[in-house]
């Protein structure tokens, strides 16, 4: 199996390489647009440094330029991704230019680790892995501040707070949680994370989840869109176990397999990289794409609370046919 790795690089940066614009503020939506634009950027950028004449697929017609002639020429895939053994990067990352401007004592760094329901649960661990390593790498630090988990599955949706915490409590699935929950105690053992959080816990899944892990969630996040306030027995668990409570507004379906093909195949709004499949001479990669999780991160300079950085990782496997 192939694994793609996606990237957004900095949000909030406007450098080489990096999107021109935010994303709207939903997480799924933020997400498919920073990586589209990504993408653009890096097409750009790489197809400047191509000399015209060196043989890279680069012309002089029209298939140089964008569809309606006013952008320059788009790099070809091979340029602007990059394989190492098994793992394509999308775009390929420069990791000289990695890094926070202060020391990593001045920021308060989260991540969120979304895992997706369409990946095998047997692999969280190594996922889990996977992410804080990329995260790590990227920011230059050696642990992060709070790392929350979203399982697929969660929600907190209802007509009012109490009906929400109800439905809460039979969503999801408790002994795979719990069974993640240990690789995620692992990742705090060993000094990469100091503090661990999870997503959409109300009172009943929460205080199940509390009587069976060793390190217990110093936060909760939840999403309370679609309701007036939180549920006070959630709020007083929470108090009474010191964990505290946070608001988002992220969604679980947060990558989908569509999207996520959309993304990266041909056509208007695709980077190319995934051949068509209704087309065999197509060029690209070819196989089944299984969306495997989603990670977002957050610097934020302590002393200012400023965000100096946010972007996203996402990953794929591509099981070739």
């Amino acid at each position: 199996m192939v694994k793609l790795i996606l990237s957004t690089g900095n949000i909030v940066s406007g450098g080489p390489s990096i999107i021109r614009k935010p994303g709207a503020y939903r997480s799924n939506l933020e997400l498919t647009n920073s990586l589209r634009s990504n993408f653009l950027a890096a097409q750009q950028d790489y197809a400047e440094e191509i000399p015209e004449s060196n043989g890279s697929g680069l012309s002089d017609d029209s298939t140089d330029f964008l569809r309606d002639g006013s952008e320059p020429a788009l790099a070809p895939v091979s340029a602007w991704t990059e394989q190492e053994g098994d793992v394509i990067y999308v775009p390929r990352i420069d990791w000289s230019t990695a890094g926070l401007q202060e020391e990593p004592s001045q920021y308060d760094i989260t991540v969120k680790l979304f895992f997706l329901p369409t990946a095998p649960i047997s692999d969280r661990a190594q996922y889990a892995k996977e992410a804080l390593d990329l995260v790590l790498k990227e920011l230059q630090v050696p642990e992060v501040g709070l790392l929350i988990v979203s399982f697929p599955g969660m929600s907190f949706e209802g007509d009012c707070e109490w009906e929400a915490d109800r439905v809460n409590a039979s969503q999801g699935n408790d002994e795979d949680e719990i069974a993640t929950w240990l690789a995620i105690e692992d990742l705090h053992r060993r000094g990469l994370v100091k503090n661990l959080g999870i997503a959409e816990f109300g009172t009943e899944k929460l205080a199940r989840f509390l009587k069976k892990v060793q390190i217990r969630p110093t936060a909760n996040q939840i999403n309370i869109k679609n309701c007036c306030n939180v549920p006070p027995p959630l709020i007083k668990l929470a108090k009474d176990q010191g964990i505290e409570l946070l608001v988002h507004t992220d969604t679980t379906d947060i990558l989908s397999h569509g999207t996520l093909r959309g993304l990266l195949g041909p056509g208007l709004q695709g980077a190319g990289v995934l051949a068509d499949p209704e087309d065999d001479t197509s060029e690209g990669l070819k196989g089944d794409l299984t969306p495997q999780w989603v990670v977002k991160y957050t610097a934020v300079v302590r002393d200012r609370g400023v965000i100096e950085n946010k972007g996203y990782f996402a990953s794929a496997g591509l099981t070739t046919n």
